[in-house]
């Protein structure tokens, strides 16, 4: 065979082999035409800096309805504690922070944390009243809660601050207030090593918090909300 017949050969040779990859590649791109669909939105700590030392106003909105952690003005909650001493949560206005509008929510020992909520649903821890405020000095603000919590999904709930982990999304927990199921289980460890591990229910909240400490038994245990 000439060179030239066996160069010819392998012409034929790739336009053969070729011609179904292209019909292939057609059919791929007219098929995935057909069946395309919109890209999921953005879930757990998907597309978020966190934390963030100045959050924009304009992502922020007037009220916290995130299921997990609905903090509606005027709403309460009532916790027993290992010692015996009831502890009362409320809900409030907060001051404005780094021009963000907040949601404050307020224990009976007095310690008040503002909160506030962004457009995805995602509500940011921005400060604690006589500690810090986000945007002043080193402190940013973090997540308090996803606006659509992931298991195994880790973030940091203030700078500096507790690192919190999405460890169980089918808890369970009985209370003075009812038995729960399908709870969101977060474990937050503090700067200081402590352990808090927080049981969360659909359109009420905190339901249990448990604290790894020198006293194991430091507990909050839900008994009423209002």
């Amino acid at each position: 065979m000439s060179a030239m017949t066996s160069q010819a050969s392998r012409h034929v040779v790739r336009r053969v082999v070729a011609a179904p990859v292209v019909a292939l590649t057609v059919l791929l791109v007219a098929t995935g035409c057909g069946t395309a669909s919109d890209p999921s939105p953005p879930a757990g700590v998907d597309g978020l800096t966190v934390p963030t030392p100045s959050p924009d106003p304009g992502d922020f909105v007037d009220e916290i309805d995130n299921p997990w952690l609905p903090l509606t003005p005027g709403s309460a909650w009532s916790y027993r504690t290992a010692e015996g001493v009831d502890d009362e949560w409320s809900v409030g206005p907060g001051p404005e922070i780094s021009g963000v509008e907040t949601t404050a929510l307020v224990t009976s020992s007095g310690v008040a944390d503002y909160y506030a909520q962004d457009e995805s649903g995602n509500v940011w821890w921005l400060g604690r009243e006589g500690e810090w405020q986000a945007g002043e000095g080193v402190a940013e603000a973090g997540i308090a809660m996803l606006a659509t919590p992931r298991l195994g999904d880790g973030y940091v709930g203030s700078e500096p601050g507790p690192r919190a982990e999405i460890v169980a999304v089918d808890g369970v927990r009985e209370t003075e207030a009812g038995a729960f199921e399908d709870l969101l289980v977060i474990e937050t460890t503090d700067p200081d090593g402590r352990l808090l591990t927080s049981y969360y229910a659909r359109d009420v909240g905190l339901v249990y918090r448990e604290t790894e400490t020198a006293v194991p038994d430091e507990f909050l245990e839900l008994f009423n909300r209002s």
